[in-house]
């Protein structure tokens, strides 16, 4: 059972029986649950943990290259990266698909982390629009004003991004763990 504002929710699909702090039951719609919960996602320790792999991964990809080719245990650091920031126990011992799977995932690791730390940094540079060099607000998206350019880039750039990135990272950890899961079982 789920906690929103005071109301213990079931998670489910339809209508959700509640009961709020008063005792009385009564249905809620479960938009306003997925809503509560596209808002808090940003805040949650799996997003960053999602954000972090998708850092990680690249470098670490990178460096089991030239070290899978000299021998290096490179598909046991993979798995304790994948079980440690995403919780995934992917199982296998194969010497090579350490480096398999990093050079099948480059590219991916790449796309991955270009993506996440572009999209991540959207939601700071728009929230700070006025401390930009150059912020004309005469020609910027919700100009001419400043109060206007600073609320437009700061609703659609910063917030909307914040509630964007937790679900592309999502997507994006997805595809490098099905990657993974093929490469290093």
């Amino acid at each position: 059972m789920e906690t929103v504002r005071g109301i213990a929710v079931r998670d489910s699909m339809d209508t959700t029986d509640t009961t709020d702090t008063t005792g009385t039951t009564g249905t809620t719609d479960t938009a306003s649950v997925r809503v509560w919960r596209v808002v808090r996602e940003p805040f949650t320790a799996g997003t960053w943990r999602r954000f972090a792999y998708a850092v990680l991964a690249f470098p670490l990809g990178v460096a089991c290259v030239p070290l899978g080719l000299a021998g290096a245990p490179t598909g046991r650091w993979q798995r304790g990266l994948l079980r440690r920031l995403l919780g995934a126990d992917v199982g296998g011992d194969g010497s090579r698909a350490g480096l398999a799977h990093a050079l099948v995932a480059l590219p991916v690791n790449l796309l991955t982390v270009a993506v996440t730390l572009y999209g991540w940094s959207v939601v700071p540079m728009n929230l700070g629009w006025p401390l930009r060099a150059g912020a004309d607000p005469s020609v910027a998206w919700g100009g001419p004003t400043f109060a206007g350019a600073w609320a437009f880039h700061a609703i659609v750039g910063g917030l909307g991004f914040l509630l964007l990135m937790p679900w592309v990272g999502r997507g994006l950890a997805a595809l490098q763990l099905r990657l993974a899961r093929t490469l290093l079982a």
